[in-house]
Order: structure tokens, then C-alpha cells, then sequence
């Protein structure tokens, strides 16, 4: 292979090949530290056509590619497999902002630009990126299209499927495809850009977007909210609606479990209640106007909840600093679970009204399954995704508790099945899930999406061991 080192090093430069182990390492495992990988070589090309060169240079050389961006992945997407026959493609030096469209409201980027870049841009042109994650600092536009990535605001703006207009994709053989339309309205065929998006790198590597703006809202109401449990917050989220339409922006559920995980983890952080509640909801809405009129629209919203029984108590933030804290809250709950310990982690998604039947029945058959487990519901509500995710008996240890992971996994998998829902619904299958496919996908879908591979990918050397099962 030395021959071909050499080739990848004309083409992008010595200094952007890494062979060396301490080089290397950083790439090579998934941010939970769960996998750990080996690579012949971590390429960091600076352009789709730098991309293009190496692509094919891999492909004439049969050669794996695991493409990479900011290296959030909670399920292991981005992380090339022990054999150390593929390369890294890191997208990390291709990070512009190419073009910005204020009266269209659009803009242009490379995937491998930081998602927090992509939002001071649009704030910088008077508009609004809506993608919210608590990894936007790192995370980057590729790996959020690869994801299809969701976070808090998908109740009012959607997926990143939904905020994306164009694409501009390198093929396996090295080719170039030039989607990157910034229409609105384009009824010429097949939907490329959508084979694309959440296919986590096995078909091609995404290099730069067309991503949709939106008016920057001048105006927030941001509160926290007790509730009884999930039935009473989906109550709650149903008054909102009717009464807040779509300036309900994020509506986001916590347990108490998690909420006590991290009051303990997280030791400044305080609750705006006088005692820990059963469940709490944060709602945000967003609009153009006062923030006068919204905040009262919020408190009348929140007073007829509590007349309603549907809460117990309600804060409504008082001002931006305030409202960071409640939102600091939401957004500790992922180191909190790295602090607690390794935990057993289920991004799933099902139809909003079963979401409260869900948790019931799952609590049961999970606390039957293996006694003192201490599941850590947390996410979305207003969309379905719930962060399931269940911690270990307190007199078990860590090891012990993995060899019931399968067996716990399947009960929760088989719920969601039943269900008709969806055993990834933001994070992506990875290799943490490509073996449970066959539970949430029937055998004619799994046949379609082998022979899209096979068309796009006809060697398998696009991110392999990923998204498919023996893919």
C-alpha cells in the first residue's frame, strides 16, 4: 500500500495523510469511547475535488473509505472497523461558508463545516438556522445530513432532511454529483438528495449543502413545568398546541430519575421547584414580535394547565439568563449518563399518543426483566423520540449488567416494533444496530436498500460494517 500512501499524499499533501499511530488515534474511536478502530491512513482532503481524487484513487485500489466529520456519533458511524484496511476521510478541513442568499433565505457550506458556524452565519445575515444539538459546537453539517439529525426544535422546523435543499455528493468511483439547488420546488424525478441524507456514509461522501434559513425570531418564552408523568405531559403539549400553534418551538420531557441523575452529576445545577418533581416538560416557543405578548401567551397557556390539573407547578423564565439555565438542565442530561455510568442506550421513536402507554408498559417489563434497573427517560415528546436509555442495578457491576444488554435491548426493540416505530430515530444505526435492522424493517425493504448499495457502491467499500446488516 505504500504506493498508493503516496498517491493520496500528492493528492491532498504529506501533511494531510496521517500514518503515524499518535496521529492517528484521535479518529480512530467513537466519542463514548465504546469503539476503537485501526486505519491505514487518515486523509484530510480541502475540497470536493481533493475528495474526488482520493475516492478514486480508493476505489481503482479497493480500498474502503469511512468518511468522518465533527466525530459525535453515538453509534459508532464514524468509526472504522479493527482490520485497518480502509481509510479515514476526515472532512475537517473543508469548513467554508461558500455562499449566503438572504432573499431566498439559503445557504451554502461545506459538510464539514461546525454546525455552530453555520448558525452565527445565519444570525450574522439577520436569519435562523433552526438545528439545535448539545453537540453544535463540534458536530458538523456532513455528519448531521448522514444522520439525518434532529434535535430539540424538529417539532416546529423539522429534520435535517427537512432544512436541507441540495447536496453535492463524491460517488464510490470518484465522481461528482452537482445537486446543490437552493429550489423549493423541483418535481423532475427521483428525490437523489434523499437517498443520500441519513444513509450515514455508505453510499457516497456528502462534501457541501444547501441548508434553509428562517426569519431569526426576536422573540422567546422559555418554561420549566412539573408534571405527573408522561400522560399528563402529552395533555399538556396537546393545550399547547392549540393554544401556542406553531410558536411552539421544543417541548422537551424529563423523569425524575434523570432529573435527579443530574441534580447528582452536575452539582451547580439547580431545579427552578421547591422539590423534585415526578416529571418535568421544558417548553420554548419562538415568534416574530414583543416577547411581552409571548411570555403572556405562555403564562395564560400554563395557567389553564394548572386549573386543568395537567401541572403541578410552572417557571416561566424571567429573562435570558434564566432561560439558558433551565436549558442547561436539558442539555446536561448526556455527560450526566457518561458520569453515572456505561448504560444500555435506546434512540427511539413512536407514535406521540402512545409515547405515556410506552413508558408504562416498558418501565414494567424491563423492571421485571432485571431487578433495581434504573431506566433514564428523557427527549423530544412533541415528535415521538424518547431517549430510553437504562442504567444498571446499584449492586451490580458494569460487566455483569452488559451481559443482560441483549436480552433487555430486544424487550424494549420488540415494544417499539409492535408499535410500528422505529429503533433509531435520531443517532443513526451504525454498528451499534445494523444486526437488529431485520426487527424494524421488513425483508423487501431490506433487499431495496442492498440493491441501492450495490448500484452506488457495487465493491462495498463505502463505510463498511455500517447501517445494513453484513453491509
Amino acid at each position: 500500500m505504500t504506493e498508493l500512501i503516496e498517491r493520496l499524499q500528492r493528492l491532498v499533501g504529506v501533511a494531510h495523510v496521517l500514518v503515524a499511530a499518535e496521529d492517528q488515534a484521535p479518529y480512530l474511536h467513537d466519542w463514548l469511547g465504546k469503539y476503537h478502530g485501526a486505519t491505514l491512513a487518515v486523509v484530510r482532503p480541502g475540497s470536493t475535488d481533493e475528495v474526488a481524487a482520493v475516492m478514486e484513487a480508493c476505489a481503482a485500489a479497493r480500498l474502503a473509505v469511512v468518511p468522518q466529520g465533527g466525530h459525535t456519533s453515538l453509534s459508532g458511524g464514524a468509526t472504522p472497523d479493527a482490520s485497518g484496511r480502509a481509510i479515514v476521510l476526515s472532512l475537517s478541513r473543508m469548513n467554508r461558508i461558500r455562499a449566503v442568499d438572504p432573499v431566498g433565505q439559503t445557504i451554502v457550506v461545506d459538510a464539514g463545516i461546525v454546525l455552530a458556524r453555520v448558525q452565527d452565519a445565519a444570525r450574522e445575515a439577520g436569519l435562523f438556522f433552526p438545528l439545535s444539538l448539545g453537540s453544535e459546537g463540534s458536530c458538523t453539517v456532513g455528519g448531521n445530513l448522514a444522520a439525518n439529525a434532529g434535535g430539540v426544535a424538529v417539532l416546529r422546523y423539522g429534520v435535517m432532511r427537512e432544512l436541507t435543499l441540495g447536496l453535492e455528493v463524491v460517488l464510490p468511483d470518484g465522481r461528482i454529483w452537482d445537486g446543490l439547488r437552493a429550489l423549493r420546488k423541483d418535481n423532475t424525478g427521483y428525490a437523489l438528495r434523499d437517498l443520500f441524507i441519513g444513509s450515514e456514509g455508505t453510499l457516497g461522501v456528502i462534501t457541501g449543502a444547501v441548508l434553509k434559513l428562517f426569519p431569526q425570531p426576536t422573540a422567546r418564552a422559555t418554561a420549566f413545568v412539573a408534571v405527573a408523568d408522561a400522560a399528563a405531559a402529552l395533555n399538556l403539549l396537546r393545550l399547547s398546541r392549540a393554544r401556542c400553534g406553531d410558536r411552539l418551538t421544543a417541548f422537551e420531557f424529563l423523569t425524575s430519575a434523570t432529573l435527579e441523575m443530574i441534580l447528582r452529576q452536575t452539582p451547580d445545577i439547580r431545579l427552578p421547584f421547591p422539590a423534585l418533581p415526578e416529571a418535568a416538560v421544558l417548553i420554548e416557543l419562538s415568534d416574530i414580535g414583543e416577547e411581552a405578548a409571548l411570555t403572556a401567551r405562555l403564562e395564560t397557556t400554563l395557567a389553564d394547565a394548572m386549573t386543568e390539573g395537567l401541572a403541578s407547578d410552572a417557571v416561566v423564565a424571567q429573562d435570558g439568563t434564566q432561560a439558558k439555565a433551565f436549558w442547561r438542565v436539558r442539555e446536561s442530561v448526556s455527560e450526566a449518563l457518561v458520569r453515572e455510568g456505561r448504560a444500555l442506550k435506546h434512540d427511539i421513536s413512536v407514535p406521540v399518543a402512545e409515547i405515556a402507554d410506552f413508558v408504562t408498559v416498558m418501565d414494567a417489563a424491563v423492571g421485571a426483566a432485571l431487578t433495581g434497573i434504573r431506566p433514564m427517560v428523557f427527549g423530544h415528546l412533541g415528535d415521538g423520540n424518547l431517549h430510553y436509555n437504562l442504567m444498571r442495578p446499584l449492586d451490580m457491576s458494569e460487566d455483569e449488567f452488559y451481559r443482560h444488554g441483549p436480552r433487555i435491548t430486544r424487550l424494549v426493540h420488540d415494544e417499539v416494533t409492535r408499535r410500528r416505530g422505529s429503533i433509531s430515530a435520531e443517532h443513526g444505526i451504525g454498528q451499534l444496530r445494523t444486526a437488529e435492522m431485520p426487527l424494524c424493517k421488513a425483508p423487501l425493504e431490506l433487499e431495496l436498500m442492498r440493491q441501492l448499495k450495490r448500484t452506488l457502491d457495487p465493491h462495498g467499500l463505502m463505510n463498511p460494517g455500517k447501517l445494513l446488516p453484513g453491509g
